[in-house]
């Protein structure tokens, strides 16, 4: 069965070793694989290599868009499998786009790497194969607010939030741009009364000045809140770039 890859610089697969920036296992050393295509269109995506290829006019703030041919690969899951293996990593992170939209390939992929701990980042509007869940050992879920442009009916689906907020295996990170932000996610942990200690606020941007400057703000709201906060350690280490 083949997977559909996002691809790095030198058009090759996106698959490659970094340390985890974001979220609960930040700094662990880890192998990704970045898969392509997506259901959501956030305006601020700092991947829309994945998703907004050419014809495609969801809005995107850089008004940029990507001839699908150079940015995607497919491969067989075997040799996708036989590269992450060759990265001689503990723990798989599965990113992208949406990753889940692959569901069937990844649950072969993970087959085939059985002795690899696996993390799923995903935006929560879909849900894995029971194939694949029964070896996932963590979600990443990030639901996205409003100001990412994505229509609530769309990004906000109660079943699978409900789902995921009954995991203990599933941490939220939400993505916020401003303060007004953090009463959406008040009002979203109030509705699905997600786990104490499993909520994350990141600030967005793709350069470390404006990570830090949000960050100023965003870590008083936390403490105050009780929320974790979550840095962009990939963005300080190698800029906004692929296959970091």
């Amino acid at each position: 069965m083949p997977l559909v890859l996002a691809t790095d610089d030198a058009g090759g697969p996106e698959i490659f070793a970094s340390l985890q920036g974001e979220g609960p296992s930040a700094g662990t050393p880890v192998a990704f694989v970045r898969l392509s295509r997506c259901n959501l269109a956030c305006v601020w995506c700092d991947t829309a290599y994945t998703w907004h290829f050419e014809g495609d006019d969801r809005p995107h703030r850089d008004e940029t868009t990507f001839d699908r041919k150079a940015n995607q690969v497919t491969l067989d899951v075997a040799d996708v499998a036989e590269r992450i293996a060759a990265l001689g990593q503990k723990r798989l992170v599965i990113t992208g786009g949406e990753p889940l939209l692959q569901g069937p390939a990844l649950a072969e992929l993970v087959d085939a790497l059985p002795d690899m701990a696996i993390e799923i980042e995903t935006n929560g509007t879909t849900t894995a194969p029971v194939r694949l869940d029964i070896r996932v050992d963590q979600y990443n879920v990030s639901p996205k607010l409003a100001h990412s442009g994505n229509p609530a009916e769309l990004a906000l689906i109660d079943e699978r939030l409900d789902a995921y907020a009954t995991d203990p295996r599933a941490f939220f990170k939400f993505v916020v741009a401003s303060p007004e932000d953090v009463e959406e996610v008040l009002a979203l942990h109030s509705r699905y009364r997600f786990r104490p200690g499993h909520v994350f606020l990141m600030p967005e941007g793709t350069d470390s000045a404006t990570l830090r400057s949000r960050e100023e703000w965003l870590s008083e709201i936390c403490v105050k809140k009780g929320f974790r906060m979550s840095d962009r350690l990939h963005i300080h280490l190698y800029g906004d770039t692929r296959g970091t």
